[in-house]
């Protein structure tokens, strides 16, 4: 790579890293996340993705998208 390549990757880089935001980490227990899950899976309206690990409660017209 040359120099001109090499110093604009690392300026993307460097913008990219100022950009990102780090979260909080979840301090829920597994017995409240599952207590959640289960409320909102009773709400007439919302759907679920089939994901085994992650799925989200959707409302609305895009919801039917998948």
């Amino acid at each position: 790579m040359n120099k001109r390549l090499e110093k604009l990757h690392k300026r993307k880089v460097a913008r990219a890293k100022e950009k990102v935001r780090l979260s909080e980490p979840d301090l829920r227990t597994p017995e409240q996340i599952a207590a959640a899950r289960e409320i909102s899976r009773s709400v007439p309206g919302l759907r679920h993705d089939p994901h085994a690990l992650y799925s989200p409660p959707a409302a609305g017209p895009a919801a039917e998208e998948k």
